[in-house]
């Protein structure tokens, strides 16, 4: 059976499923934190960080919320968060072009340096190594990548 994915605009009626869908994506990646003690935290930034500085461009697949896409005015991707069940699908190819879209002069992100998956994801979709650093929140080893058209 086929399903077909769209592409939209976030609304702020996402925000819960959004919430939820991080939350359960960053579980399985990393089973040994506990996700359900940073939602809060998630809700906050959400708000006040992305929505208001980001666009978002939400998929949805049969009326649910599969993965989303923030991209900021500066080519910054903060978060590409796609449903464990569309793990390898073409949905997040899908939404990193709608991010390119977005930001033709070129798009950055910074990925966990123990994110194999994603990183391998990433160089597919053409970007490169552009640096390493470590996230201020985490704590964790972090590499800098850059794609440009």
């Amino acid at each position: 059976m086929t399903h077909t994915s769209t592409l939209r605009p976030y609304r702020a009626a996402d925000e819960d499923a959004a919430i939820e869908l991080w939350r359960i994506t960053w579980q399985q990646a990393y089973p040994s934190i506990d996700f359900n003690a940073r939602v809060a935290w998630w809700r906050e930034r959400w708000r006040n960080e992305l929505v208001p500085n980001a666009a978002i461009v939400v998929a949805e697949q049969d009326g649910a919320l599969a993965g989303f896409v923030t991209i900021d005015k500066s080519g910054y991707l903060d978060q590409l968060v796609v449903a464990p069940a569309q793990w390898g699908s073409p949905l997040a190819t899908a939404l990193v072009d709608e991010a390119k879209r977005l930001a033709p002069v070129g798009v950055t992100l910074l990925v966990n340096k123990d994110n194999a998956r994603a990183i391998r994801f990433y160089e597919r979709n053409g970007f490169v190594h552009a640096g390493e650093s470590v996230n201020p929140t985490s704590g964790r080893a972090v590499l800098k990548m850059a794609w440009t058209p």
